[in-house]
């Protein structure tokens, strides 16, 4: 499985927060090809908590944070619809990685799958 890019899920952010190898590895081999991984907004209102995030923050530096129009909501919803997960945050990374034919680093493979099933296929999936 090959990808344009990589997406992080909340798990990933947290995962950053805590300083965990894996994730850092992951971001600076995305770094060092000149990929800038994607954070859709959703994702970091669900995983900033406010106060000092300092590896959060250092993570975002490196990203692009993608927000949602009222095309992309539509698609969300139906998705929703499909899968069974109620879950808006999960899901909207799930359509975007289809669209942009990226990678997902997440916590949470089995969501993940499960709306990817309904969108049209397999992604490559990198867990936190």
């Amino acid at each position: 499985m090959s990808a344009n890019g990589l997406t992080y899920d909340t798990g990933a952010l947290i995962a950053a927060e805590r300083d965990e190898r894996i994730l850092w590895s992951l971001h600076r081999a995305a770094l060092s090809r000149g990929i800038a991984p994607t954070v859709p907004v959703g994702v970091l209102a669900e995983a900033w908590r406010g106060g000092p995030q300092h590896q959060t923050s250092r993570l975002l530096r490196g990203c692009r944070i993608e927000g949602m129009q009222e095309p992309q909501a539509r698609t969300v919803g139906t998705l929703i619809g499909r899968s069974g997960l109620i879950d808006i945050v999960d899901v909207a990374v799930v359509e975007g990685v289809e669209r942009r034919g990226d990678a997902v680093v997440t916590s949470n493979r089995a969501h993940t799958e499960q709306v990817a099933d309904v969108a049209g296929g397999s992604i490559p999936i990198f867990d936190v």
